[in-house]
């Protein structure tokens, strides 16, 4: 497990003049603030929401040039669909996500945190890499610390569905995904980058959907008492976005339980660090989306 650097302060994201970033769920929460961060620093943005009219609606509020594109990770249709419209792109931020919702299928036939969290994101990078021009970064969470995947019951068909275990499950797998996608990368000779970042506790409404009442307002009330604010919450998927950070390292807040804090290097679960795990989810995904990695060893080197 990576030691964890001493966290300062930083809050400042580097100008981004001419640079095209798309964040998925940027209609609200984490995704808005990020997207608006960027926006404000110079960079084109592009909203990849599954509701056009409140991206819309979203957009006309942020200052800076922005761009609204419909997009549902939780359906590979919508995935391929952006992907073959978007054009090129410097950082795809995989942000969208759905945290302890009730056990449903979707229209692919998989759990829904698993399809929303990872399969779906899974397969926008894998599509984009090949337009891509700096890096993936995958938003995680600090559940995974305690988080067990099962890659032979990805959508809880045997065990008992536990919601908060599914969600645990998606975010050891955002992880497992961002190392085995930057070996790959080296691999390809490709100068491409995965990064991660996880915001500690934040308040947002990423609780509302749980089903259960008095978890959502724990949820959300939580936060609030002693979490952050969405605009700091988002500093470290910013940082993982736009400093200059090797591939494969892990942001998240420096302070206490890493739950509040500035953004710094933070160490990840022995889980999250199985190469070999990473390695039998990536053919796990591959099977369940049919999208594999675009790069070979021939392939250009992108800068």
């Amino acid at each position: 497990m990576a030691r964890r650097k001493r966290p300062g302060r930083w809050d400042a994201v580097p100008r981004q003049d001419g640079r095209r970033f798309v964040v998925t769920g940027a209609s609200g929460g984490l995704g808005l603030e990020t997207a608006r961060a960027l926006a404000a620093s110079g960079a084109d943005v592009v909203l990849a929401v599954r509701n056009l009219d409140k991206g819309r609606a979203v957009a006309a509020g942020i200052k800076g040039t922005v761009e609204v594109r419909r997009l549902d990770v939780a359906d590979q249709a919508s995935v391929r669909e952006f992907a073959e419209g978007v054009g090129p792109v410097d950082v795809l931020i995989n942000n969208a996500g759905v945290l302890a919702v009730p056990r449903a299928l979707t229209a692919d036939g998989f759990e829904t945190h698993l399809a929303t969290n990872h399969l779906g994101h899974f397969a926008l990078a894998n599509l984009l890499l090949p337009r891509l021009t700096d890096r993936v970064v995958v938003v995680s969470s600090d559940s995974h610390h305690s988080a067990d995947l099962d890659l032979d019951d990805l959508s809880w068909e045997r065990r008992p569905y536990k919601p908060f275990a599914a969600y645990g499950a998606s975010k050891l797998a955002n992880l497992l995904f961002m190392a085995e996608l930057q070996r790959r990368l080296t691999a390809a000779g490709s100068t491409l980058r995965a990064t991660g970042a996880h915001p500690g506790s934040t308040a947002t409404s990423i609780t509302a959907n749980t089903g259960n009442r008095f978890k959502t307002w724990v949820g959300s009330w939580g936060h609030r008492l002693v979490g952050m604010p969405g605009w700091k919450g988002a500093l470290t998927t910013l940082y993982a976005a736009t400093m200059d950070v090797p591939g494969n390292t892990f942001i998240g807040p420096g302070g206490f339980l890493e739950m509040t804090g500035w953004p710094t290097s933070v160490g990840r679960s022995q889980a999250a660090s199985d190469p070999d795990l990473a390695k039998r989810l990536w053919t796990r995904s591959e099977e369940l989306t049919g999208v594999r990695f675009p790069l070979s060893p021939s392939s250009p080197t992108r800068s």
